[in-house]
């Protein structure tokens, strides 16, 4: 799926279609959402948090790196935003349980950067794209 945003409205449809695609497996569902800074990767994060019924105001996690959100949405139970754009190393992730996260597979887990921690993201992570085009348009491409 390859979309061009031109609204937070419009990127919450993305949301609300990409999740039609995801349901709970064996282990956590993890999604990699990779781009620049400013290419909307904290918006869709926001957009996915309201599709699922996070009620909170979601911020980018990028100074504590991770937040949880207790949902009800399709089997999940915890949606987790991570941010790794300060991780410099791999085992920062692990010392805050990241191989337990992706066990449970009640979590519906989105980092961003996920590039900073590449031996640390599934195989079967679900990748999303994010492109700046101008102040008004954001390139979002779903794989896998």
């Amino acid at each position: 799926m390859d979309i061009h945003s031109h609204s937070f409205e419009e990127t919450k449809q993305v949301a609300q279609q990409f999740l039609n695609t995801i349901s709970i497996g064996e282990r956590g569902t993890v999604i990699a959402l990779q781009g620049d800074l400013g290419a909307g990767k904290t918006a869709f994060s926001q957009a996915i948090g309201e599709v699922v019924g996070v009620t909170e105001s979601m911020q980018s996690p990028t100074f504590v790196i991770m937040k949880v959100y207790e949902i009800d949405f399709k089997g999940f139970k915890n949606l987790i935003h991570i941010d790794a754009y300060r991780i410099e190393k791999e085992s920062e992730l692990l010392h805050l349980g990241w191989n337990e996260i992706i066990k449970e597979p009640e979590n519906l887990v989105l980092i961003e950067w996920p590039k900073n921690v590449p031996n640390l993201i599934p195989k079967d992570a679900k990748w999303i794209h994010f492109e700046f085009i101008d102040e008004n348009v954001r390139k979002i491409e779903t794989h896998g």
